[in-house]
């Protein structure tokens, strides 16, 4: 198999983008109509529902003679054979075997393009979207997938330490440091990881997740002053790092009560700002605001 690494050093990621569209729904015969309709809500009913699927396709490899790791001609014409061909305007449902006995989520359909790609190309990770809010990732690590929900919200803020002086902050912080702040649209990117059940394809109980993420981030923040109306930030700079760093906070024991593991907080305060945080280290560094360093990449 290809998807073997090399010992050879340095790496280079290339990706791969394809498109299909296909229809799928998520129904377990041996439950009734209630169970079906708690356990996927809308997306049991029948026949069923359509996404336009948008798939990027990560390989590794070393620049050759010809200045290239794969012959993209060659990768386009695996990922058609291979997946984009069979799945193009199909009922997923039907189309492979392997979904007769784990449905066809986002997460196990990524998983399911990785094992049909990697006799054939040297990919390191799958990642498809199924809508720009909603996308899955996996590479290659048995039933472990990641599952990627994008939101949204509006809030002001100002940037400003209580102990400095006007002039101080401003020195710091520049015009984000005047009295009465300024706002942002800013977009949150939450992601979990967790295994992917060999029966429903969720490694995640979707909707559950989008609750919480609302209950615990979006209504607190959305169209309030971050500095007055979530205590947390009466003492705390709310940047872009603060505010991703105590997201990471809120979100991590109840992710982990539905049985999963937050990953990854992304949070874009705009084109130009964003930051991100990694959530697979120690757990306990999340309560130590001195020391976030090892989780945290802002990029500016």
């Amino acid at each position: 198999m290809r998807g073997a690494e090399p010992n050879s050093s340095p790496r280079l990621n290339l990706n791969r983008r394809a498109q299909f569209s296909a229809s799928h729904r998520y129904w377990l015969s041996e439950w009734d109509d209630n169970k079906n309709q708690q356990v996927f809500g809308a997306c049991s009913r029948f026949p069923g529902h359509g996404h336009n699927y948008v798939l990027f396709v990560s390989l590794w490899g070393e620049i050759d003679q010809y200045g290239m790791v794969e012959n993209l001609s060659t990768v386009k014409q695996v990922i058609k054979r291979e997946v984009t061909s069979q799945l193009d305007h199909a009922y997923l449902n039907d189309v492979w075997e392997e979904f007769q006995t784990t449905l066809p989520t986002t997460e196990n359909l990524a998983r399911i393009i990785w094992k049909r790609l990697a006799p054939h190309l040297p990919i390191v990770k799958i990642q498809l979207f199924e809508h720009p809010q909603l996308w899955a990732e996996y590479q290659g690590n048995a039933m472990k997938a990641t599952l990627n929900i994008q939101t949204h919200f509006s809030a002001a803020h100002r940037l400003a330490r209580p102990d400095l002086s006007l002039e101080e902050n401003t020195k710091i912080y520049g015009k984000c440091a005047r009295t009465h702040g300024h706002g942002h649209n800013y977009h949150l990117e939450v992601s979990v990881s967790g295994d992917i059940d060999p029966r429903t394809g969720m490694l995640v109980d979707l909707v559950a997740l989008q609750n919480i993420v609302d209950e615990y981030v979006v209504e607190p923040f959305d169209h309030n002053f971050l500095n007055k109306d979530v205590p947390h930030f009466a003492e705390v700079v709310p940047t872009a790092e603060n505010i991703a760093l105590y997201i990471a906070q809120l979100l991590q024991q109840p992710v982990k009560e539905l049985g999963a593991q937050l990953e990854k907080i992304k949070l874009i305060e705009s084109p130009n700002n964003s930051c991100e945080i990694y959530c697979n280290a120690k757990a306990e560094s999340f309560n130590l605001p001195s020391q976030p360093e090892p989780q945290l990449m802002a990029l500016r």
